[in-house]
């Protein structure tokens, strides 16, 4: 088993055979855990479609699996894993990132105050909010 962090989401799923940069999931674990299905035309979510590379096709499809990390990175992507398989992070590009810097608005996220009430940022939406953080390393 292994858990896989991508975008928003956290799924457990069983690993086929393979190790090392290699990650292969059943194609319909592969659209859980990512978003994305497998089709003739590639690999597609929603409208987009990034075909499998003419010559490659062992690299990332093979007996209805797929190789999500060689898709993510042939994406432009990072996919970083854990030594031993069991962790696996798909991020975003840096087109993606990029984007999101460009309209200068935070994604939102909800935080507990000191009494235990949970408040989102999207509250505040329209004003000016001044966000304090700290960490200890």
């Amino acid at each position: 088993m292994a858990t896989i962090i991508c975008e928003d989401s956290r799924t457990e799923v069983p690993v086929g055979a393979g190790g090392g940069d290699d990650l292969w999931l059943a194609a319909d674990r592969a659209q859980a855990a990512t978003g994305w299905m497998l089709k003739p035309e590639g690999l597609c979510r929603g409208e987009v479609c990034v075909p499998v590379p003419r010559g490659r096709e062992a690299q990332f499809v093979r007996d209805g699996a797929v190789n999500i990390a060689a898709f993510w990175r042939h994406m432009g992507r990072p996919a970083v894993h854990a030594d031993d398989g069991s962790l696996w992070v798909l991020g975003a590009g840096a087109t993606d990132r990029a984007q999101v810097l460009q309209s200068l608005e935070a994604p939102d996220f909800a935080l507990a105050d000191l009494e235990g009430r949970v408040h989102t940022l999207s509250e505040h939406r329209g004003k000016k909010v001044l966000l304090v953080t700290w960490a200890s390393w």
